[in-house]
């Protein structure tokens, strides 16, 4: 589905399959999203388990 791997924004470290995230973005002003993981990639910021832990 991505082009890129997804990073997280702390310590660039590449999200894999299954992994837990926390993504930072704006709660959308469009209703009938159906491209979630594209909506994400796009509008959001991914941070790890473990970065998101330390902050």
């Amino acid at each position: 589905m991505f082009r890129d791997q997804p990073k997280c924004t702390s310590c660039h470290k590449e999200i894999e399959r299954n992994d837990i995230v926390y993504v930072k973005m704006r709660y959308p002003d469009r209703r009938g999203m159906t491209e979630i993981k594209a909506y994400l990639n796009n509008e959001g910021e991914f941070i790890c388990e473990e970065c998101f832990d330390i902050s």
